[in-house]
């Protein structure tokens, strides 16, 4: 990856040379609970989350109650519902945010949202929210994109419904009101997602591409597909997540329960630490281990002025004698002084040709 800004949310500095920044989308989990939701918040904090966010609009702001031709959805987990309806049921009620910000505050957890209009940014704006996310079917609402950017705030797009022109324009609206902190979410805006679509090899291309910090919002079943995002160099991990996927919801068929979130959560990390630097050759942790390599030794006893033949001498382990590729140098030359077998080779057990 080239070398990108750090983005900073709340004191954690996001970027290649940081652990993956590992975020549960809690979306429409709660399932019409204040208090679900609470305990959403808890459950992802206890399963090592960076972060949770929230979605930030009503039904009345995001769409208009309608059941004529466009407004009823065909096809997938929600075949049959008018927008309406399910963002009705989906959304978080406004007078939710402020106890659910003060409760990720006292649990230590960083919490921030993603404003469908501009109304919910002035919102997140009285609540100090730390960054704000762009949904993938937002991105192209410019005004609102710039409206959110000219906060200062980092940002924070899914670039699953855009296509390239459009993934330039965003970035320049973002840019255009002076915000520098972006981070870019690749994303296949299906749900569920299939590992077959997912195309990793995005993420490097959209980093060195666009100069940006450049992370995975994952609607996959499972941690496979957010794992090689982080080793393809995903600097952020956006994965849904419910306390029970028995429990329903609109998104509980493709998020994750707190114990596999725990799993992600240790997995990205181990996979980032794997990482590492570039380093031909040996690791420092493999050098006890070079006693096991092979050498040279005496397999047989050998007198004083005797050759050294493959019937004496072998290349076997430990690795105490001579470097098996000086077998030209040591099979015709003579022995120095007796050897015993199992007597590691050594220059000084060799005759020289004055010798």
């Amino acid at each position: 990856m080239s070398k990108v800004p750090t983005v900073s949310i709340a004191g954690r500095a996001i970027g290649p040379d940081a652990p993956p920044f590992v975020v549960a989308e809690i979306s429409a989990n709660h399932n019409g609970s204040l208090q679900r939701a609470l305990d959403l918040i808890d459950a992802a904090q206890d399963a090592g989350a960076d972060a949770v966010k929230i979605q930030t609009y009503s039904a009345d702001t995001l769409t208009i109650d309608f059941d004529g031709p466009g407004f009823k959805i065909q096809g997938g987990l929600w075949d049959g519902r008018t927008l309406y309806d399910l963002y009705r049921e989906a959304s978080t009620p406004w007078e939710w945010h402020a106890p659910m910000f003060d409760h990720a505050a006292r649990r230590g957890i960083i919490i921030f949202s993603t404003p469908f209009d501009e109304t919910a940014v002035d919102l997140l704006e009285r609540l100090n929210a730390p960054a704000y996310k762009i949904a993938s079917f937002e991105a192209a609402d410019l005004p609102l994109v710039k409206r959110a950017a000219s906060t200062g705030r980092p940002i924070i797009i899914s670039t699953g419904m855009c296509n390239s022109a459009e993934l330039d324009e965003v970035v320049a609206a973002v840019h255009s009101v002076g915000n520098q902190s972006l981070i870019l979410l690749h994303c296949v805006s299906s749900y569920p997602a299939l590992a077959a679509d997912s195309n990793l090899r995005t993420i490097p291309f959209l980093s060195s591409n666009r100069g940006v910090i450049v992370g995975l919002s994952d609607h996959t079943l499972g941690n496979a597909v957010a794992v090689g995002a982080v080793a393809l160099g995903a600097c952020m991990i956006e994965k849904h997540f419910t306390l029970r996927r028995a429990d329903g919801g609109p998104d509980a068929a493709f998020s994750l329960e707190p114990n596999e979130f725990a799993d992600l959560v240790k997995d990205c990390r181990a996979t980032w630490e794997s990482l590492g630097n570039i380093r031909e050759g040996r690791q420092s942790a493999a050098e006890p281990n070079q006693v096991f390599r092979r050498s040279f030794y005496v397999v047989a006893p050998i007198r004083a002025g005797e050759t050294f033949t493959a019937a004496n001498v072998r290349s076997i382990r430990p690795g105490y004698g001579l470097p098996p590729k000086h077998l030209p140098d040591v099979l015709g030359k003579r022995a120095k002084v007796a050897i015993a077998r199992g007597t590691p080779l050594a220059w000084d057990l060799i005759a020289t040709a004055q010798e």
